[in-house]
């Protein structure tokens, strides 16, 4: 196995040292809270050049002149100051990720989630290991943490266990989680985090415009099984000849590793979250299907998605809870949803940030501006159609090895690339397919960059098994999962577009203006 550095006689390889200036430069930017304030200084800065400037556009659907607006100007400071609660509390992802995050903080809090990835990855057959393996991982990001805590290191045991290289295993799991972090066969809390930042870029072009929860629902579904495909062959026929047989070194103890086993409660209280979980889903057919239902017609079943995520996370992790002991009274309850919010916090610092960078930017103009100068540009040179797609989820990977966080990029590159894409074409490409080309890049380079916060973790667990483990080992490890899922996804997302298909309930392909 190589490992992070060279022998002192032998001078670093240029793919370690292309390692070395990604990281090296990856740490020296600043936190994302940080750079959220740089980047509101710049657009301020920008909007007084543009204003002096008299930069202008035409907007190409109502003829209307937009010009660049001048945020240092008496009228945008007192707004700035008397509209900041206003801007913050109004900043849509806040209210839709902590909604949803007080359902799954208590199905992961009562170990509900682990359990059940536990007892999903441990109960299929030694041949199906590593599908199953992926599978897990690629459904864990309902609840991120438990798929970087609990799946990456269990693949390993596992692989063990069955006489398979531990490192294969943990590179599977990884990939899983990681790599396949967009695609699942349920909504998470990343699809309303999205949507709600898409939604306001799309609106600097059509004020009307919406963008459903489910906007890329349909194709992150189709995604799942082709991940596991593909990642089950990578670890198959590519990782596993490359690590060979497993040699444990002489002071490794294997009964110091967790097996995953479930204890008798954890058991009980899965059967009991099942039954809870079927009689939710009876609920909500209940209130979808009959006629005059609440939940009967399509819009308000969709604009409901988000209140169902928390019930149907929140009743089988009560139920689960309640079983294991975790659930004693009401006040345990309390507790789990306060230390979800709590954790939390970072979000809510960051949200805080990037609403007002999202409200000035909108404020100046300049996002409709560079979108419509933009897409002039873009057709003028021809440069439209699948090439486009393709450079966007290019750049959307490479600015991924830079900045971990998909929520803060997004929230930086929305406002720009929605409507830029909106209008690149006749007809151009509507904000749910730019917003499934940004989770296509967003996810396939994860696995690759030192910067990603779980990735020190990953070494850790892989250097139980060899201590010589470095950044380079698990890099060179990830890299056939990286492009092969990156190939496969992009091409999958374009066949999706080339057919026309659906990317999710009330989601367009296109923008018709």
């Amino acid at each position: 196995m190589s490992t992070d550095s060279a022998p002192p006689d032998t001078a670093p390889s240029w793919s370690d040292r292309w390692l070395n200036r990604i990281e090296r430069t990856g740490n020296a930017l600043p936190d994302p809270v940080t750079l959220f304030f740089i980047f509101i200084a710049i657009v301020m800065v920008a909007s007084w050049i543009a204003h002096t400037a008299e930069v202008s556009v035409v907007h190409p659907g109502t003829d209307e002149t937009i010009a660049a607006d001048n945020l240092f100007s008496s009228g945008n400071i007192q707004r700035l100051f008397t509209d900041m609660a206003e801007t913050f509390a109004d900043f849509p992802p806040l209210g839709l990720v902590l909604v949803v995050m007080l359902g799954i903080g208590v199905a992961d809090k009562t170990g509900l989630i682990s359990a059940a990835l536990k007892s999903f990855v441990t109960s299929v057959p030694d041949v199906l290991l590593t599908a199953a393996l992926i599978f897990a991982g690629v459904m864990s990001s309902l609840a991120v943490d438990a798929g970087y805590v609990v799946v990456i290191p269990l693949g390993a045991v596992l692989f063990y266990g069955v006489g398979r290289h531990p490192l294969a295993g943990l590179a599977a799991a990884f990939a899983g989680v990681s790599a396949g972090f967009s695609a699942n066969l349920l909504l998470t809390s990343l699809d309303p985090l999205l949507a709600s930042f898409t939604e306001p870029a799309a609106q600097l072009i059509d004020e009307d415009y919406s963008v459903p929860v489910t906007a890329n629902w349909y194709i992150m579904i189709a995604l799942t099984p082709v991940f596991i495909a593909v990642g089950s062959y990578i670890t198959e026929a590519i990782i596993e000849p490359y690590l060979g047989d497993y040699e444990p070194p002489e002071d490794f103890e294997a009964e110091d590793i967790d097996d995953g086993a479930l204890s008798d409660d954890e058991r009980r209280g899965l059967r009991w979250a099942g039954g809870v979980t079927l009689a939710a889903i009876v609920g909500v057919v209940l209130m979808a299907v009959p006629e005059g239902a609440p939940l009967a017609e399509f819009e308000a079943l969709i604009e409901s998605i988000v209140a169902l995520m928390v019930f149907l996370f929140f009743l089988p992790g009560l139920a689960y809870g309640i079983v294991v002991g975790e659930i004693e009274d009401d006040s345990d309850v309390a507790d789990m949803m306060a230390d979800t919010m709590a954790d939390m916090g970072a979000y809510i610092v960051l949200a805080f940030a990037a609403a007002h960078f999202i409200a000035m930017f909108e404020w100046s103009n300049l996002g409709s501006i560079i979108a419509i100068s933009g897409a002039d540009l873009l057709q003028n040179i021809g440069f439209t159609g699948i090439p486009l797609l393709i450079a966007f989820i290019f750049v959307s990977g490479l600015i991924n090895l830079f900045v971990g966080s998909a929520s803060a990029k997004w929230a930086i590159m929305a406002p720009v690339f929605v409507p830029m894409l909106m209008l690149a074409g006749d007809p151009g490409y509507s904000p749910e397919t730019v917003q499934a080309a940004y989770r296509i890049g967003d996810a396939f380079t994860n696995i690759l960059t030192p910067l990603l916060p779980y990735f020190p973790l990953v070494i850790i667990f892989a250097q139980r098994y060899d201590e010589d483990v470095g950044i380079g080992s698990i890099i060179a490890l990830m890299l056939p999962y990286s492009i092969a899922f990156g190939v496969v996804s992009t091409v999958v997302f374009l066949l999706w577009v080339l057919f026309g298909l659906p990317l999710g309930p009330g989601a367009e392909l296109y923008y018709m203006g």
